[in-house]
């Protein structure tokens, strides 16, 4: 087992499987520009690895996930852009993940909010614990799930993700897997267990099969998603940069109602 800590992303490889946990609890695995970076990186490292048969995201901490760092880009849009500057946008992380060769499993050990979500549709294979709740807060926060659409689209059916999209309530992990957006919930005691399940079946696969097998899978939607990530950058671009957007950030960041609340 070999084992490598970032600061914010860890990366450990056992038995074929790349493990990278987002560990940066204090901000619930917020996607800062500097956890963006080092996910990047380690997908990079394990898709060069040909010891590598496959990745597992993963968090420590109870949250997977909470999406976009919202105090990061409340200091970019004041004009004070976070380090590092070469960081990913959502959008070449999430086609990073979708595009990688060889196969990518969301392993959900909590609540996962907004792009976080985005996180486990880009993934192949998506196993959570029952106790993981999931919404889409955009709306709430007076922007659009404009680039996560992307990868949702793919995953989630029509009908849950216009209710979900559009109400940004909670929902749990048995909803979750209704709609399309999970592989598998189970409880916490036996996600490891289901987790590994997965990961045996991906051992057995001949490495260059699984490859073709993603591709075949994905086939035909590379040039059609790069084309609607580009669309929905600037529709988020332009909601971000909104006086709603701006609205929705001092609400969250006061703990109160927006003004738009009835």
């Amino acid at each position: 087992m070999a084992e490598t800590t970032g600061e914010l992303v860890r990366w450990e490889v056992d038995r074929g499987i790349a493990t990278l946990t987002l560990d940066s609890p204090g901000n619930r695995n917020a996607l800062s520009a500097r956890l963006r970076a080092e996910l990047s990186r380690g997908l990079a490292a394990a898709m060069a690895d040909d010891g590598v048969r496959g990745v597992v995201l993963t968090a420590s901490g109870s949250v997977f996930c909470a999406g976009a760092d919202l105090k990061e880009i409340a200091a970019e849009r004041a004009g004070h852009p976070p380090a590092p500057a070469d960081a990913p946008g959502m959008p070449e992380l999430f086609s990073a993940v979708m595009d990688a060769p060889k196969p990518v499993v969301a392993r959900v050990n909590g609540p996962a909010r907004a792009g976080g979500i985005g996180l486990v549709a880009a993934a192949d294979i998506a196993v959570a614990t029952t106790e993981a709740t999931f919404a889409f807060t955009e709306v709430r926060i007076g922007v659009v799930p404009a680039i996560i659409s992307v990868p949702v689209a793919a995953r989630m059916h029509h009908r849950w993700m216009s209710r979900y999209f559009l109400t940004g309530e909670t929902f749990d992990a048995a909803a979750a897997v209704d709609s399309g957006l999970l592989t598998r919930a189970v409880p916490p005691e036996e996600l490891d267990a289901a987790t590994e399940s997965v990961l045996d079946g991906l051992r057995q696969g001949a490495p260059r099969a699984l490859a073709r097998t993603k591709e075949l899978l994905g086939a035909g939607h590379a040039s059609e998603r790069e084309a609607a990530f580009a669309e929905m950058g600037e529709l988020s671009a332009e909601f971000f940069d909104s006086a709603d957007a701006a609205e929705g950030r001092s609400a969250f960041r006061e703990k109160r109602q927006p003004n738009w609340v009835l």
